[in-house]
């Protein structure tokens, strides 16, 4: 795979600040050029950016975790969507692709047409879009990309 082109910072050259929330796992590692990490809870998602907690988050998933989530967990993955739903931009960020779902690539004994069916139902019902990066650093540059392009609109 050709080595990825880096996310630029903002206009001003200095680095994106993103809160990660205490509570995520497996946090990104960022371009330490492009962002500078803090760790605090967040209310939603597990990134945002200092000031903006309640305009953007970004929710991290695994396949493994978001399939678990849409199918067995779903009271609680719930109640985190009508969370995300009230942002300015709310979003949940698969490390997995379409592909990996349809052919059932993940360790749940669900059917790919109901984690799909979970999936429509997340962006048409919640008005939460959903996007499938293929894996985890592309995951992480799509997040890295995402906020930094959500300060530039924000901060000007």
């Amino acid at each position: 795979m050709a080595p990825l082109p880096r996310t630029t910072s903002p206009s001003n050259g200095e680095p994106v600040a993103v809160v990660i929330d205490t509570r995520e796992k497996e946090p990104y590692v960022f371009d330490p050029a492009v962002v500078t990490a803090e760790r605090r809870a967040l209310l939603a998602g597990d990134y945002s950016l200092p000031g903006y907690e309640t305009c953007v988050a970004v929710e991290r998933k695994s396949l493994d975790d978001f399939v678990a989530s849409v199918i067995t967990a779903r009271a609680r993955f719930g109640r985190e969507l009508r969370a995300l739903a009230e942002f300015d931009l709310g979003c949940i960020v698969v490390e997995g692709s379409l592909e990996d779902v349809l052919a059932h690539r993940y360790r749940s004994g669900a059917h790919p047409s109901a984690v799909l069916g979970a999936t429509l139902s997340i962006i048409v019902d919640h008005g939460v879009p959903v996007f499938f990066c293929g894996d985890r650093q592309l995951a992480c540059r799509f997040v890295e990309g995402l906020l930094c392009r959500y300060h530039r609109k924000v901060r000007g």
